[in-house]
């Protein structure tokens, strides 16, 4: 009897079918190697680039709205508590039942001090904390700072709040400097993603053309801020379903104002001691402060667990390289750029305008004459008008860029002149109509000055190196316009609004200006940013296509580019360094060598 043929063929050995398989194809010990171990038969490798990349730029997406969200939830949380607790430590009544002679009303001047104030130094450390931790992690820490102040609130103190306060004040500027950092960061990188076919024709030491990633950058910060905004309107929320049951009515609480609004002078002048018809139990006061906590906490996860690097390690690496020492001066250094020089009077109005719709706008004029108890919906007024006007920065995609900042200024030009000539009566209702208009009109401006700012940055300084600096120097302007607010409190609303209108004008002009000179062609004058000098020389750093250097160095005469076919091999070179132009030039060199070809 014939024995029947194996269900599987032997590994090696031809099969009582031939040499061949069904296919055509020798079989056994002559197989080809690539039908055994090829790539997929079915693989696309365009298909899977294009996949890939589409991942990049959904996680990029993901990036800014988990920062967004984060940043939302941490100033809707502090403000939400700064306002809350600043009403319940003004009224007589709730201070000496519940703290009795602690001093609360000096606890509360040097806790605003110490907001206010501290941000004045940020200018010295803010860009060395960027470099030292990295953007996203210097977002998680001043978030973390934020939550540490809500916590101090369960134990009300000298010693826990006016400490809190002060690094409450330091963490000011370094997150707005890094979050700022980060949006044009995501950017960029999503440009990368969407054009990485130009990036492979064109070398990955090709920087992109200027200004390419502008669309990009403009959507992003729209997004930013329509978020942002609304923690105006999320802050509310602890007065509405908590606090406003406990508040007098505006009979009483403005029993004794006589003048409001450009009749009026400092905050609030013959406002009543007492708001509090009862107070608050200290277990309810506990619920809602440990809800605030809660938020603050989700902020840091949405920071910490969402955000992506900004940039890649080696990129990190290279930025703290430069010399911490470089790190220091560089801000001082970009004043001498003209375009900043003209930007800084609209940094200061940036400042001066969002506390005066705080505290001129909604306390000046809304609660002076409709009472304690609409102060809330005055801001969301406010903040659901700066939020849905942040749409309108989408129109820098097709008008120039000069006519969302300027159409801002022109806005609140308009309503600090009507405010300055209108001083509604107290306890009178009937125009409440038209604060809640002025509020959401204020908020639209404010929406297009901050979008068309954040904007306008990120496409005049598109080099990754020089984008801390730039956010740094913008933010801390913004910090000491709003101390010098601080500081003028107790001024006439007559005089705040001439100041206002005054650094409004000379913005406007000094922008424009900008503006010209930049058509006419005139170079701006920029600080070299020095080297990158690694103390260790790692395997990345000796391959002649070195993929890690930063965007100016590929330019510079005498980079890489130029000197990679005249490298020394790596290793000890007995003798004498080489002469010429790629020689690396020693430290006294380069302390004597100037700021370099760009300001020549």
């Amino acid at each position: 009897m014939e024995a029947e043929p194996p269900l599987y063929p032997v590994a090696g050995a031809a099969g009582p079918q031939g040499d061949e398989d069904g296919f055509g194809a020798p079989d056994g010990p002559d197989a080809p190697l690539d039908e055994l171990v090829g790539a997929y038969p079915n693989y696309n490798e365009e298909e899977e680039e294009r996949r890939y990349y589409r991942r990049k730029r959904l996680g990029v997406l993901k990036n800014v709205l988990a920062a967004s969200a984060g940043g939302t939830l941490t100033y809707g949380v502090y403000l939400g508590l700064l306002q809350m607790q600043l009403i319940l430590h003004y009224d007589e009544t709730y201070r000496e039942v519940k703290y009795g002679n602690m001093g609360l009303p000096d606890i509360d001047s040097k806790m605003l001090t110490g907001i206010n104030a501290t941000p004045i130094a940020a200018l010295l450390y803010t860009p060395v904390l960027i470099r030292f931790f990295g953007t996203k992690w210097m977002m998680f820490l001043a978030v973390g700072v934020y939550a540490l102040f809500v916590s101090t609130n369960y134990w009300e103190r000298y010693y826990t709040l006016v400490p809190s306060a002060v690094a409450l004040g330091l963490a000011i500027v370094p997150l707005w400097a890094s979050l700022g950092n980060y949006i044009t960061r995501m950017a960029q990188k999503y440009y990368e993603y969407s054009h990485y076919k130009e990036q492979d024709e064109h070398g990955p030491q090709q920087r992109p053309p200027r200004g390419s990633h502008a669309p990009y950058l403009l959507v992003f910060q729209v997004i930013f801020y329509s978020f942002f905004h609304l923690s105006f309107a999320c802050a509310q929320l602890p007065m509405i379903y908590f606090l406003n049951s406990y508040l007098y009515d505006l009979n009483h609480t403005l029993y004794n104002v006589q003048s409001c609004g450009t009749e009026s002078h400092g905050i609030l002048n013959g406002f009543n001691k007492t708001v509090l018809r009862t107070l608050p139990r200290s277990r309810n006061l506990i619920v809602v402060e440990s809800v605030l906590m809660a938020v603050a906490f989700l902020a840091m996860l949405l920071v910490l667990g969402l955000c992506g690097a900004a940039y890649r390690p080696t990129e990190e690496i290279d930025l703290r390289s430069v010399g911490w020492g470089n790190i220091f001066q560089l801000p001082f250094k970009h004043v001498r750029d003209f375009r900043l020089r003209h930007l800084v009077p609209f940094f200061i109005y940036s400042g001066f305008e969002v506390l005066f719709a705080c505290t001129g706008l909604a306390l000046g004029y809304g609660v002076c004459s409709v009472g304690l108890e609409r102060l809330a919906y005055l801001l969301i007024a406010y903040g659901l008008g700066a939020s849905a006007a942040s749409i309108l920065g989408l129109l820098g995609l097709w008008l120039p860029r000069s006519v969302p900042l300027v159409a801002g200024a022109g806005l609140h030009l308009l309503l600090t002149l009507s405010l300055f000539f209108w001083a509604p009566a107290p306890r009178v209702l009937q125009h409440s109509w038209i604060l809640y208009v002025a509020a959401a009109l204020w908020g639209v401006g404010s929406a297009l000055n901050k979008t068309g700012l954040s904007t306008l940055l990120g496409i005049l300084y598109e080099d990754k190196e020089r984008q801390d600096f730039i956010f740094t120097i913008y933010h801390w302007w913004q910090a000491v316009a709003i101390f010098a607010v601080y500081l003028g409190s107790s001024l006439p609303m007559k005089a705040k609004l001439v100041v206002l209108m005054v650094t409004l004008v000379a913005a406007a002009v000094s922008y424009l200006w900008m503006e010209q000179k930049l058509r006419q062609g005139v170079a701006p004058r920029q600080p070299r940013i020095p080297r990158p000098q690694h103390k260790v020389r790692g395997y990345r750093y000796l391959e002649e296509d070195n993929s890690d250097e930063s965007d100016a160095e590929g330019e510079r005469p005498g980079g890489r580019g130029d000197c990679a076919e005249e490298a020394p091999p790596a290793g000890p070179c007995p003798g004498p360094e080489p002469a010429g132009p790629c020689r690396r030039p020693c430290p006294y060199e380069q302390a004597q060598g100037g700021d370099g070809p760009e300001e020549q």
